[in-house]
Parts: C-alpha cells; sequence; structure tokens
C-alpha cells in the first residue's frame, strides 16, 4: 500500500512473467509491466507457428508393369490372370508382389486399370476386380476390356461471310401472278366494292386449296359475308362450281362433316379406363407388388460391363502372355520393333544365330576326319569310303524377334529355340545378340539349360520389351521357368552389354535367382 492512496497490485502472467498494474480510484491502469509481458511472450510465440503445412509435397508418380496371362483367343479368353512384376517410384523398382502390400499388394487393389501392350502398341484394357494367392504368389483377375474408341472430328461447319452484312437477315418474297401491278396499288382500290379483288387479277386456280372454318358449309369467299353493303356473296361470278370431293379441313371440335369427309370407323378400337374389377387393364410393372415377377429391359442395366474372367491355375500348354503397364499419366506410343535397311539381312541374321543355338547345345556334327593317301606300292588297294555321320536332332525355334530398345540404338535380337527328347535329352537355349560392324553376331546374353536342370537353371522365355522405367528406353522381360516355381528378369541391353536390372522372388528358384543365368 503506497502513501498515495494507490494499491500496487502484482500479476503473473502464463509464461512466468511479472506484469506491474496501479489501481487508482477503481480503475485499474497497466505500468510498465505491460511491456515485460510482450517481450516475454515473444519466445513462447516463436514456438507455436500455428498452422503446420507440409512442404514436401511432391508425391511419386508410380508405374506398375506386370503380365497377363490368359487361355483362349485374345478376342473371346477363356481364363485370365494378371502376375505383378515390379513399381517404379521415380528412384529404384520395387517388387510388386510385396509393394505396400495390406495385406494385398498395391499393384492388384481393386478397380486398378492396366493397359496391355504387343510390342509397344496398346491393344486392350484389363481392370482388377480381386486378388488371390497362387502358390504363395499374388495375382490379380479382372475384366478384359477393350481401348476406348478415339471421339470423332467435329463438324466442319461452313463459314458466313461476314464481310455479306444481309447474309443472316431473312427475306420474305411475296408470288406475283402475271396480271399483278408492279406498283401494289390496285389491292387496296378494291376495298369497298366489298369483293376485295383487283379487276386486273386473272381468275383463281381451281386446283388450289382452300382452307375453311369449321362451321363453314359454303365453298364460296369468306369475304362475302364480311358485311359488306353490296349484298354479293359470291367473290367472282366467272368462279367454277364448286367440287363436292374437294377435301376440307376442320378443326378437331367440329362434330359435322362436310360432304367430302369420310365417316368416323366404328372399328378403331379404344383404351379403356379402369372403371372396375370386370374391365381389364394395364397395371404399370413398377408397382407391382410380387417380388418374383421377372422385369425386361432395353439394352445394359447399370454398372453391368464385361465378365470377370474365370482363374487360371497352373501353366497350361497354350498360355499366351502380354505386357500390361499401369500409369496415371499418358505417355507417346513407343513401338519396339525393328526396321531393316534390306529385308534379306533380317533371314541371314536369323540363320546366323541358329548355327550358334546348335554350336551351343552341341547339335553341329564333328568335322569329318582326313582321310590318309593311299600307298604307292599297294597300287590294287583301295581306299575305304568314311561311314556316314548321324543327322543331328533338329533345333526347333520357339521365336525369333528383332528389336530397336531406343531411337537410333540398331537392332538387339533375341531367338529361342529347344530340342525334343525326354531329361536331359530335352534342351533348351536362349540367346540375345547384336549385329557388329563386320557383319556378324554379338553374343551378349546365353541361356543354356535343359529338362533334367530346371530347378538350378530355369530356361529364359521372352515375353516382350516394355518401358519399366519411364524413360522411353525399353527392357527385356523374361521369364524364368523352373520345375515348379518360376520369376520374372529385366534387362537393359546399353553399349553392347546387357544387364540384368531386376528379378522378382530373389529366392524362388534356388540358387539361380542370386547368380546370373547359365553362360551370361
Amino acid at each position: 500500500m503506497s502513501s498515495h492512496g494507490a494499491t500496487r497490485l502484482w500479476i503473473t502472467a502464463a509464461n512466468g512473467c511479472p506484469i506491474l498494474a496501479v489501481r487508482r480510484g477503481g480503475f485499474l491502469r497497466l505500468g510498465w509491466g505491460i511491456a515485460l509481458l510482450f517481450i516475454c511472450a515473444l519466445p513462447a510465440a516463436a514456438q507455436y507457428p500455428g498452422q503446420i503445412t507440409d512442404t514436401n509435397t511432391a508425391t511419386p508418380e508410380l508405374r506398375a508393369v506386370g503380365v497377363l496371362e490368359w487361355t483362349g483367343g485374345e478376342d473371346h479368353p477363356k481364363a485370365g490372370r494378371l502376375i505383378p512384376i515390379c513399381i517404379y517410384d521415380g528412384q529404384d523398382l520395387e517388387d510388386a508382389s510385396v509393394y505396400m502390400a495390406q495385406p494385398a499388394p498395391l499393384a492388384v487393389e481393386s478397380e486398378v486399370e492396366y493397359q496391355l501392350f504387343e510390342n509397344g502398341k496398346p491393344v486392350g484394357l484389363f481392370d482388377i476386380d480381386r486378388a488371390g494367392q497362387q502358390q504363395g504368389f499374388w495375382v490379380g483377375f479382372g475384366k478384359w476390356k477393350p481401348l476406348p474408341k478415339p471421339k470423332p472430328a467435329p463438324a466442319q461447319v461452313a463459314r458466313i461471310d461476314e464481310g455479306d452484312a444481309q447474309s443472316d437477315v431473312p427475306i420474305l418474297h411475296r408470288k406475283h401472278h402475271s396480271g399483278d401491278s408492279s406498283s401494289g396499288s390496285g389491292g387496296g382500290s378494291g376495298s369497298g366494292n366489298g369483293t376485295g379483288a383487283d379487276s386486273n387479277a386473272s381468275p383463281p386456280d381451281p386446283n388450289r386449296p382452300t382452307l375453311h372454318k369449321g362451321g363453314d358449309a359454303s365453298a364460296g369467299d369468306s369475304s362475302g359475308s364480311s358485311g359488306s353493303g353490296s349484298g354479293d356473296t359470291a367473290s367472282d361470278s366467272s368462279a367454277p362450281a364448286p367440287d363436292p370431293n374437294r377435301p376440307a379441313l376442320h378443326r378437331g371440335d367440329d362434330t359435322s362433316s362436310s360432304a367430302g369427309a369420310s365417316p368416323s370407323d366404328s372399328g378403331r378400337p379404344k383404351l379403356k379406363k379402369k372403371n372396375g374389377d370386370d374391365e381389364a387393364y394395364v397395371e404399370d410393372v413398377a408397382t407391382v407388388t410380387d417380388p418374383g415377377r421377372p422385369h425386361l429391359f432395353y439394352g445394359k442395366a447399370a454398372g453391368y460391363s464385361s465378365p470377370v474372367l474365370p482363374s487360371l491355375v497352373g501353366l497350361p500348354i497354350d498360355m499366351h502372355q502380354e505386357v500390361a503397364v499401369s500409369d496415371a499419366k499418358t505417355r507417346p506410343e513407343h513401338l519396339w520393333s525393328y526396321t531393316w535397311a534390306n529385308p534379306g539381312d533380317e533371314d541371314k541374321m536369323k540363320a546366323a544365330m541358329e548355327d550358334l543355338a546348335r554350336t551351343a547345345l552341341g547339335l553341329n556334327p564333328p568335322p569329318a576326319p582326313r582321310s590318309k593317301p593311299a600307298h604307292k606300292s599297294s597300287s590294287a588297294h583301295k581306299p575305304s569310303t568314311p561311314a556316314p555321320l548321324p543327322a543331328p536332332a533338329p533345333l526347333l525355334v520357339d521365336q525369333f524377334r528383332v528389336f530397336e530398345l531406343a531411337y537410333g540404338s540398331g537392332a538387339t535380337m533375341v531367338l529361342s529355340a529347344h530340342t525334343l527328347g525326354a531329361g536331359a535329352q530335352e534342351k533348351f537355349v536362349t540367346l540375345v545378340a547384336q549385329p557388329d560392324l563386320y557383319g556378324g553376331v554379338v553374343v551378349l546374353v546365353k541361356n543354356i539349360t535343359d529338362a533334367a536342370h530346371l530347378d538350378s537353371t530355369p530356361r529364359m522365355k521372352l515375353v516382350d520389351a516394355v518401358d519399366a522405367l519411364a524413360d522411353n528406353r525399353g527392357e527385356l522381360l523374361f521369364e524364368l521357368r523352373g520345375a515348379t516355381q518360376r520369376q520374372f528378369a529385366l534387362y537393359r541391353v546399353l553399349r553392347g552389354d546387357a544387364t540384368r536390372i531386376f528379378l522378382t522372388a530373389a529366392t524362388a528358384i534356388g540358387a539361380a535367382a542370386a547368380t546370373a543365368p547359365s553362360g551370361e
């Protein structure tokens, strides 16, 4: 308590800083401590920025690659499934079979749409409807749809000449007769004679139709009953007599029919209203209370689309494969086929690769031994004829494809073949090669195996080329098929070298998953 009647009060703020207040005459006046309040509140305000916003708003654009497998024709597939391969998140290739699985992976979630490609050309769509597991791996089942038809070009509308100011103004023209006056004054001079017609006008055409009112039974001109003082009812004395067979138009409320009108048809059916139970009537189908009554409709019902393909199980012989890509961003079409400068070069390169495949499988016959020259002293001895060598086993070529994986990158050739037999006698070979500057063949990848060693060295089977990294460069997608398991691998061919950049299920086929294929 001060000597001047003022009460000094100390007020403590929420942050612990004191505020000095002085009370005089019933009023609370803030002292110098108010300045300390703002000074002490500055650190506290700096600790709470208000609305927190995430500055990192860039989300990766995912691009998923899969393989669609189906049986039957492409137009009418019998069964199908989609195998997820990889997802590119903008930096790395992730395994699509486990990427963001909750429990199904993101690549086979419902309503995910894939675009089907054949040699880089889009050929259809596949919508995921549900997902399931087969032999421990996730697969997707869905609907095969055709590509949407392109929108038609807008119709070309004739342009209006803007220089002509009267081009868009409609003009009505009166029909002129041979006896009409050019000035048009004759029509107004005859208004008092009761006829309303020009004396110089030609007589009316008897075949010209005339419209009559509903209650007018006379066939004369209606101007005669207009109340003129002359009492003349006929328009012209020279007009022919009315034709009784001449048709006349009447209003809908006219009950009397003229001489030429046909009587009403008593046999015409009439719809009856619902007056009692003894009269038949049609009830609206929507108001029918019977729940078992069938309903018929035109067209397709709402939500109706192509049916979901049945599940494909196992690896049937007639199974087909096609690349499937799901990308939210529309990218330009890029065909992977290579065009030879000389059409005969393709056959030459194919024959050279087939010869390399036979050599790799040991199918080429060994060179014939040289025969020794005959001795001069034994003139009667004849040289023995060498025994004929057995014919080599035939090489059955599964496929031969030539790709241009980047614009101007040259040809990349892939050949897959096998032989007949059982067990170790059934051999498989896959070659990836490029032509050199001298017309030869440089092998980049060589895969050799047989049916007895598929678990350790799987067979390489080409699916197609696909742009997995969204960089407008194609990678070769292979299926590595073992005896009971299989994998998928991506190979990038660049600067005369082929590198495996991705492999699914790294522990699916034993040691072959961690090492390169045989001969690579």
